[in-house]
């Protein structure tokens, strides 16, 4: 029997597999990462897409999720370059009449956007902002026993309603019922699923809390420093080696996938006990996405002004139009006007783009799996509400769903989020356990979002699966697994 080189071996060295490493380095483990690209970061990382010191992101950019993290503010991720950039407004959400709804770091700012609803935002947010301390360990540990319960009942009782049943009930304009509708999409839900309204009050409660920031530099300064770190404790990590079978991995006592379902099948399923691996062939995605990367020769013409100072645009219109794009990736269709995703870092970073120029990021949702180019619609919608954006266009790079998938194989079909975040899949992802990051097979892990809390850029997926990994260890379950 080969020795064993490491207590531990990741598979994936996206943000959820480095902080899996990071817990068990600290922990006096010995640490291995292996990562198929030949560079760490999986879906938070950057590179120069469409010319020459055009700095994009390749997946994620924007990171409420990421300042918010009681993991990351635990480590010193400063000491390794990691700054955040806050824009002045989070989040704006313009409208074709030329105004926009803006998401303030203030509820009162806020509220001054939204008209007649100012007050009901008011009555909406405030207390969850307030509460956000009792509230947010059970959100990052959603299989914990909250220890404010009155509170997280009071978050729970909306968040386990649609987007669109909160928005109707409690505002009566298109200002606050569209920028509530933006935030929730976030979910990759239909706007009438339930607990589509609990994405959409969280990145709410963030950004009043620690607000919607960006990573100087891009989202690979986030991978960096983690990696840093991670050498520092004294961990190793390998690039540019793809496991594709169990037997290509060292011997280790516990194997950590920051990977799907799917992959954790393909490289260890004759490992796992069939009653497991049917119920990991269950598991949903979500819709894909289509992106494109903008290199311009000057900021966004926006009609509503203050869309420039903030660091994202929702553009979707009206509540109901964003739900009838958000409807059409779940039937398979695609709709002329999508609802966009889209940052303009460089308005606030200007070390991401040359002197004068800028970058912008967008994306729309679409059937899983898509080859759609919808290159010409998402340019529409932004010209929609900026006009004269077409011509400040230098150059473009655009993904489909499928080459999203080949950048990155924890895209499935383009999916973001590491699997459909519906009711069913939420907190139960990927499957019903009190401990959903040990597979039966000893030994065996998954530390990816496609465990909870699921999607975002917070390392706590990879944080839990490491805890479940020391809770073995301590126990002796692992002696035996390799």
């Amino acid at each position: 029997m080969r020795q064993k080189e490491y207590h531990a071996v990741v598979v994936g060295a996206g943000p959820n597999g480095l902080a899996a490493a990071i817990t068990l380095a600290q922990a006096g483990q010995r640490v291995l990462v292996i990562e198929a690209r030949d560079k760490v970061g999986g879906a938070a990382s950057s590179a120069e897409l469409t010319l020459p010191g055009f700095i994009h992101d390749l997946g994620s950019a924007v990171h409420p999720f990421g300042v918010g993290s009681s993991f990351f503010q635990a480590l010193p991720l400063e000491r390794y370059g990691l700054r955040w950039v806050q824009p002045p407004t989070p989040v704006a959400h313009p409208f074709d009449n030329g105004d926009a709804a803006l998401l303030e770091r203030s509820i009162r700012a806020t509220g001054a956007t939204l008209g007649r609803d100012a007050a009901a935002y008011w009555r909406l947010m405030a207390p969850l902002v307030r509460g956000w301390p009792r509230i947010a360990p059970t959100v990052i540990n959603p299989l914990s026993f909250p220890r404010h319960p009155f509170a997280v009942a009071r978050f729970g009782i909306y968040a386990l309603l649609s987007i669109r049943l909160l928005a109707q009930t409690l505002f009566r304009e298109e200002p606050a019922r569209g920028l509530l509708a933006g935030l929730g999409a976030h979910s990759f839900l239909t706007m009438e699923a339930p607990f589509s309204a609990a994405s959409g009050l969280v990145l709410g409660v963030l950004g009043h809390v620690v607000g919607w920031p960006s990573p100087r530099g891009g989202a690979q300064a986030i991978a960096d420093a983690l990696a840093r770190y991670l050498i520092d404790l004294g961990g190793t990590i390998i690039t540019d080696q793809r496991i594709e079978h169990w037997d290509d991995l060292p011997v280790a006592s516990a194997a950590l996938f920051d990977t799907t379902p799917r992959q954790l099948l393909d490289i260890a399923g004759d490992r796992l006990p069939d009653s497991y691996r049917r119920k990991l062939q269950r598991f949903r995605q979500g819709p894909g996405i289509f992106k494109v990367d903008y290199a311009l020769d000057g900021s966004i013409p926006w009609a509503a002004p203050a869309c420039a100072r903030a660091g994202t645009v929702h553009i979707g219109g009206t509540l109901d139009e964003i739900a009838v794009s958000e409807r059409a990736p779940h039937r398979g269709q695609f709709v002329e006007r999508p609802y966009v995703l889209l940052a303009q870092p460089t308005l606030f970073d200007d070390s991401r783009a040359p002197r004068g120029k800028h970058i912008v990021w967008a994306y729309c949702h679409v059937p899983r799996g898509s080859r759609e180019d919808m290159t010409a619609r998402i340019d529409a919608q932004i010209e929609r509400f900026a006009p004269g954006f077409r011509e400040r266009i230098i150059a473009r790079s655009t993904m489909d769903s499928a080459a999203m998938e080949a950048y990155n194989a924890n895209l499935i079909g383009g999916d973001i989020s590491g699997g459909l975040p519906n009711w069913r899949q939420l907190v139960t992802r990927p499957v019903v356990s009190l401990n959903p990051y040990a597979t039966p097979a000893a030994g065996i892990y998954l530390c990816s979002s496609s465990t909870p809390p699921g999607p975002g850029v917070h390392g706590m997926c990879g944080y839990h699966a490491a805890r479940a990994v020391l809770r073995d260890l301590r126990a002796n379950k692992l002696e035996q697994s390799r």
